[in-house]
C-alpha cells in the first residue's frame, strides 16, 4: 500500500532526475493534444481535458504503486463520459466521478487490485475494440468538416454521415490526414520525439499559415483559460447520489482495470513491479481531485506510460514533472492552444481509436484460440457498440466467468431438496 515514490527517492541521484526531467517534459509534449482532443470528443470543454491530466496526472503519480505510470484522460471514457453529459449534464459528470473516487479508495483498501485476473481477456478486448469503433466514428464529422449534427447512436450516427455525404470538405480532410500520417512518419522514423505535438502543430500552422477553411479549437470554444479553476465541491445530495450510482461505478471499473493493466504492461517493459493496492488508492484520489477541480475521470494510460519508459523515465518523478510541465504550458501558451485545428485533433484521435484496437492482435483475437472466447469477444464488442457500456460489460464478465466455470468441470449443483 505504499506508494512507490517513497521507496525510490531513497538513493535517488542527479543522473536520475535529469532522466526523469527529460523523460516528463517528452510526455507532456504527447499528453498535451491528446488530453484536448479527448475532452473535445467527450463532449466537455478542451480545458477540462488539460486540468484532468495536471491534476489526476500529478495524484497518480505522487501515490502510486507504479515507478512509471502516467495518469490522465484516456480514450476508454470517451463513450461513458459523452453519455454521462448527455443524460445528466457536466455537473452530473464531477458527481459521478467524485463517486468513483469514492469507490476506488474502498476498493484500494480491501485489496480488490488483485480481483482484476478474474475479469476475462476476451471481454476486455471486446470493449476495448468497440470503444475505439465509437471513438473512429465520432471523429468523421471533424475530418470530413461536416456541419450536419451527429446522433449518439453509432446506428444512427452511420445513418447521418452517409446523409451529410456531400459535404466533405477538401481542406479539413487533407489537414486530418496530413496529420495521421506525420504522426505515423515520426513513430517510425523519430519515436523518441513527441511526434503527437509536433504534427499537430505543423498541420494547425499551415492552416494559421495560409489562411485555410479549416475550423479551429478557438473557432468552436473560444481562448482557452489559463491556469486551474478554484477547487469545488459537487452536487452530492442523495437523490444525484443514487440516480448516478451506476455511472460511478462504470467509471470506477474501468479506472481501476485500465490503470492495472497500465501498470501490468510496464511491469513487463522495466522488470519492475507494481503495488496494485497502492495503485488504486492513488487512482480513487486523482479522480476525488480531477472532480474537485472540474475535471475528468482519469486513469493511467497505457500509451503515455509506454512514452515514459521510452524516453528514459525512472521513477514516479517524471510523472509529476509531466504534469508540471502542462501547468505551465497552460499558464503560458494558452491562447496558442486555441488556434489547433479541429482535423489535426480528429485525426490525431483516430489513430488512437486504430492503436487501442491492437491490430496486430487481430488475427489471435478472431481466428486463433478458443471459438467461445471469440464469440465472448464479439459479443462484448457488439454490445458496446449497438447496446451500452454497462450492459457489455455486465453480460460480458457475467459470460466469461461461467464459461471458465464450465471449463474447469465444476460438478453440478445437488437439487435434492433436503430431508426435515
Amino acid at each position: 500500500m505504499t506508494p512507490k515514490i517513497l521507496t525510490t527517492l531513497r538513493d535517488y541521484s542527479v543522473e536520475s532526475f535529469r532522466a526523469d526531467l527529460w523523460a516528463g517534459v517528452t510526455v507532456a509534449m504527447v499528453a498535451m493534444p491528446l488530453s484536448l482532443a479527448i475532452a473535445i470528443a467527450s463532449g466537455a470543454g478542451p480545458e477540462t481535458g488539460l486540468v484532468t491530466a495536471i491534476v489526476a496526472g500529478f495524484l497518480i503519480s505522487a501515490l502510486g504503486g507504479s515507478r512509471v505510470q502516467i495518469g490522465g484522460p484516456t480514450g476508454a471514457f470517451i463513450v461513458v463520459v459523452a453519455g454521462v453529459i448527455h443524460t445528466h449534464g457536466f455537473s452530473g459528470l464531477v458527481t459521478a466521478t467524485f463517486m468513483a473516487g469514492l469507490i476506488l479508495l474502498a476498493a484500494g483498501a480491501l485489496r480488490a487490485g488483485r480481483l482484476i485476473r478474474f475479469v476475462p481477456e476476451p471481454v476486455i478486448n471486446g470493449f476495448t475494440i468497440g470503444i475505439a469503433v465509437i471513438i473512429a466514428l465520432s471523429q468523421l464529422r471533424d475530418v470530413f468538416g461536416m456541419t450536419a449534427p451527429m446522433p449518439a447512436e453509432a446506428l444512427e450516427k452511420l445513418a447521418a454521415l452517409w446523409e451529410a455525404r456531400g459535404e466533405i470538405a477538401l481542406w479539413p480532410l487533407a489537414i486530418g490526414l496530413a496529420t495521421m500520417v506525420l504522426i505515423t512518419l515520426f513513430r517510425r522514423l523519430a519515436p523518441s520525439w513527441p511526434g503527437l505535438i509536433v504534427a499537430v502543430a505543423l498541420t494547425s500552422g499551415a492552416v494559421a499559415l495560409f489562411g485555410l477553411p479549416v475550423e479551429t479549437l478557438g473557432d468552436r470554444f473560444g481562448t482557452l483559460p489559463r491556469g486551474l479553476p478554484m477547487p469545488e465541491l459537487p452536487d452530492l445530495s442523495p437523490a444525484k447520489l443514487r440516480e448516478l450510482l451506476p455511472s460511478a461505478l462504470i467509471i470506477a471499473f474501468l479506472a481501476g482495470v485500465e490503470s492495472l493493466l497500465s501498470a501490468m504492461v510496464a511491469d513487463r517493459m522495466t522488470g519492475f513491479r507494481h503495488r496494485s493496492g497502492a495503485e488504486l488508492l492513488a487512482q480513487g484520489a486523482a479522480n476525488l481531485g480531477s472532480s474537485l477541480f472540474g475535471g475528468l475521470p482519469a486513469t493511467g494510460a497505457i500509451a503515455r506510460t509506454a512514452t515514459n519508459i521510452r524516453a528514459g523515465g525512472r521513477t514516479p518523478v517524471a510523472g509529476l514533472v509531466h504534469a508540471l510541465t502542462i501547468l505551465l504550458a497552460m499558464l503560458v501558451a494558452a491562447p496558442l492552444a486555441s488556434g489547433l485545428a479541429m482535423p489535426a485533433l480528429a485525426g490525431l484521435l483516430l489513430l488512437t481509436a486504430w492503436n487501442m484496437s491492437e491490430p496486430q492482435h487481430w488475427r489471435a483475437h478472431f481466428l486463433e484460440g478458443r471459438r467461445s472466447d471469440r464469440v465472448l469477444l464479439i459479443m462484448t464488442c457488439l454490445l458496446t457498440i449497438f447496446a451500452d457500456l454497462t450492459v457489455a460489460i455486465g453480460l460480458g464478465v457475467a459470460a466469461g466467468l461461467a464459461l471458465r466455470l464450465q471449463r474447469r468441470e465444476v460438478p453440478p449443483a445437488d437439487w435434492t431438496p433436503p430431508d426435515r
